[in-house]
């Protein structure tokens, strides 16, 4: 089932002074193929790159008042205040209506509206709520969106995913339809496993070949990252793109049938490390930056 059906696996609201708790998934084990230990050279010698932060929020919303009142937030206040703030991609989406052969979506699913914010660092990420209340221009904008009466909230809940990047994707690579302002669509695919060590190996086998096939197959992938704080831990999101769902389903066909992915996916290591999957189709808002 979707992640846009599932209303039980509603994420918390972040909470900033969260994240000095995080703790960083387990170490590597003995039997962990070779490429391990050339990644451990890498962080040793200091020369591995700085891998950047990223909140995904989903706003879940009774009715489209209140989605054009949120809209209207995002593209007016939060985006144009993260801008001023040095943090210049933020995406905001809706959830792509599925083919009628798939399953449907749930109403009150149908009406949310997702954003995608990337940080540079940690404390880019820390700072966020202090910077926008500084901000006069913010609050000004924000204002209707605040206004609202306790009995009359504006969203039912703001879930959040705190997240960071994989070791092999260390940066948000923007899709070329994003650079050049043309139709695309995404699919956010979340993977949970069932403890710390089969996530760690997940996550290994993304950072030591699984991205890559996916570069191959020009799936696009926007990002890899370790969810930090949320109810799914252990677990791990990437986003993919394409021009169109047409395409997006020829890719992942591609990818199904790589020789590398089949000698990945039977290697013993491997097996067993994801134990359930919800993903969703999203597409960007005008205003978005991804």
């Amino acid at each position: 089932m979707s992640m846009t059906q599932q209303a039980r696996h509603s994420l918390p609201i972040f909470l900033a002074v969260a994240v000095a708790a995080v703790l960083i998934l387990a170490c590597a084990p003995a039997e962990a193929p070779v490429a391990d230990a050339a990644a451990g050279e890498q962080v040793a010698a200091g020369s591995e790159p700085a891998r950047e932060y990223y909140e995904i929020r989903r706003y879940r919303l009774a009715d489209e008042d209140s989605r054009q009142t949120v809209l209207a937030y995002l593209e007016n206040a939060l985006v144009p205040a993260l801008n001023r703030a040095g943090i210049d991609r933020v995406g905001v989406f809706g959830v792509e209506p599925p083919a009628e052969a798939d399953e449907p979506v749930d109403p009150v699913d149908a009406l949310s509206l997702w954003a995608i914010i990337a940080f540079p660092t940690i404390e880019d990420f820390t700072a966020m709520k202090s910077t926008l209340e500084a901000d006069a221009a913010y609050l000004e904008a924000a204002a209707p969106m605040y206004a609202t009466p306790r009995q009359e909230p504006i969203y039912e809940r703001l879930e959040s995913w705190f997240l960071r990047a994989f070791k092999g994707m260390p940066v948000m690579e923007l899709p070329p339809q994003t650079v050049a302002g043309e139709d695309r669509i995404f699919e956010l695919r979340l993977y949970e496993s069932h403890n710390e060590e089969t996530a760690r190996r997940k996550v290994h086998m993304f950072d030591n070949g699984e991205i890559d096939i996916m570069r191959d197959v020009e799936m696009a992938p926007l990002l890899f990252a370790e969810l930090l704080i949320g109810e799914d831990v252990p677990a791990l999101v990437y986003i993919l793109s394409a021009s169109d769902m047409e395409a997006h389903r020829e890719h992942w066909q591609a990818f199904g049938g790589h020789p590398e992915w089949i000698r990945m996916r039977d290697m013993e290591y491997y097996k067993g490390t994801v134990s359930r999957i919800e993903n969703v189709f999203l597409r960007p808002t005008a205003f978005s930056q991804i």
